[in-house]
């Protein structure tokens, strides 16, 4: 079950959010009353109520806003029990200070803002032991580990425990909740509105990752990424996995570049049966693959992991998804030339992208120049390939036919920067931005404003994210559906991204 947080200044204002959640079919919200401007009105916000409450009047110690005095903030906390909240959300040192009463149902819970406690078992058993009816830990993760240390806490406890790790890194376990046995899981009203580090918004909960339909048996694929909140990834994949009936979810694993062996290694522990692999991981997996296709051995790089009783298989999606969308944009825009039509192509970037689009365009016969911040990574490249580099601020230096951006400038939230100054555009050039989010990036702004043809990431995105469900589903991909998640879901962001 999703609970839903309100967090409103005004009484009305919370009283149309819990209507609406309830008429959208939400079974339980949280009352955050620490977020009520002037005298809680406690009666007024539990009666008539349109579904359960869980009553939390939160101290900023603990991640809330109560400003006001100790005293005053139990007094509301046992005012609600009083008028009969279904739930009331007691920090454990001060739950033996509230005494049970009617029907209310007791959540003792611990937060910890900075880390996951090293013994969540020993911790669990102190709050279960303070007349909890449900235990809750709120815990900062910092490691992978963090999360699946919490989940097992999850899956073991005796009686009904809510245990998630706060921050990106401890997201997946909100998604992961249920499926582990916790009896509801938290979620925001608004995507842009958390109440708590890493919440995710009701809807996305609901309808992006299926909460309500993971189970145990739900297999577990995901995008591997630092930073990852940015990535679209799992909207594309879930839509595709609800379109097909699999029973599978796709989640957002935010790892930092020295603990991604240590996640590999712990896969079978989620468990996970596939990753997209990006920034900045695409180089640094290989150690821990057991079977490379022909295209990760000549590349380098990988962007897509299998897990499967032999081990960990390593393929790369990126290079073919990127000469297809080459090619069918440049056959679209009347292009007459043979092949992709090109001669003479700069890439921008040093990292796994540039390194299969590179790779890519010299199987093809193109001319291929890299340029990168981090000459020496462009020289690796050029020897790998078989291609030319030349420094970053030398980019501007030769005409090219064709401009990939590879790097990660002009992403999402970084919208007004440009890895190619608009001077140095011309209308012959052919200009591939691999950047998805925005699909409109300044490049692919200014590039469209000088007449240049112009590819952007949504096109080698859906690409390459179809040929990785081919090979994690063992069937067609449902290409349309994905495409127009991805589109969908930049229309809707109020930044472009």
């Amino acid at each position: 079950m999703i609970c839903v947080s309100i967090g409103r200044g005004r009484h009305r204002h919370v009283i149309a959010e819990h209507r609406h959640l309830a008429e959208n079919g939400i079974r339980l919200v949280e009352l955050r009353l620490d977020y009520i401007q002037g005298k809680v009105q406690v009666k007024r916000l539990l009666q008539d109520r349109p579904c359960p409450v869980v009553a939390t009047c939160r101290r900023a110690a603990d991640g809330g806003r109560w400003e006001g005095s100790e005293e005053e903030r139990l007094l509301i906390l046992r005012t609600a029990i009083v008028e009969g909240a279904d739930y009331v959300d007691l920090e454990d040192d001060v739950a033996a200070r509230v005494p049970r009463y009617g029907a209310t149902k007791r959540i003792v819970s611990h937060h910890d803002f900075e880390k996951t406690p090293a013994n969540l078992s020993s911790l669990h058993k102190r709050l279960a032991g303070l007349d909890a009816d449900v235990v809750k830990i709120a815990a900062m993760a910092n490691h992978p580990t963090d999360s699946l240390r919490m989940l097992d806490m999850v899956r073991t406890s005796g009686i009904p425990t809510v245990g998630v790790c706060m921050g990106d890194i401890g997201m997946p376990t909100r998604i992961l909740a249920g499926a582990a046995g916790s009896p509801f899981t938290f979620a925001t009203f608004h995507d842009d509105r958390v109440l708590a580090p890493g919440q995710i918004g009701w809807r996305q909960m609901r309808d992006v990752y299926r909460y309500e339909s993971i189970t145990p048996r739900t297999r577990v694929y995901g995008v591997v990424a630092d930073p990852v909140a940015h990535s679209l990834s799992p909207v594309v994949h879930n839509a595709a996995l609800a379109a097909e009936g699999i029973d599978a979810v796709y989640l957002p694993f935010r790892v930092p570049a020295e603990q991604i062996g240590d996640f590999i290694t712990e896969s079978d522990r989620w468990p996970l049966a596939g990753l997209s692999v990006t920034i900045p991981h695409k180089e640094a997996v290989l150690p821990f693959a057991t079977e490379q296709d022909e295209l990760v051995k000549a590349i380098g790089a990988a962007n897509t992991l299998a897990f499967g009783p032999a081990g960990v298989s390593a393929f790369n999606t990126d290079a073919a998804a990127a000469v297809d969308s080459l090619a069918a944009a440049i056959v679209e825009q009347d292009v007459e030339a043979e092949g992709l039509g090109l001669k003479t192509t700069l890439v921008l970037g040093a990292g796994g992208a540039a390194r299969a689009v590179a790779f890519a365009l010299r199987r093809r016969g193109v001319d291929v120049t890299v340029a990168a911040r981090t000459l020496d990574r462009a020289k690796k490249i050029a020897a790998d390939v078989g291609c030319k580099a030349v420094d970053w601020a030398a980019r501007y230096r030769l005409p090219y036919d064709c401009l990939v951006n590879a790097t990660p400038v002009g992403m999402h939230p970084h919208v007004d920067e440009t890895p190619f100054d608009k001077e140095h555009l011309r209308p012959y050039m052919v200009v591939f931005d691999t950047v998805y989010n925005p699909e409109n990036t300044l490049l692919v702004k200014e590039a469209r404003t000088i007449g240049c043809r112009i590819v952007t990431g949504v096109d080698m995105f859906v690409r390459q994210a179809a040929i990785q469900f081919r090979l994690w589903h063992d069937r067609e991909p449902p290409h349309g559906v994905m495409r127009e998640a991805l589109k969908r879901a930049t229309a809707s962001a109020k930044v472009p991204g």
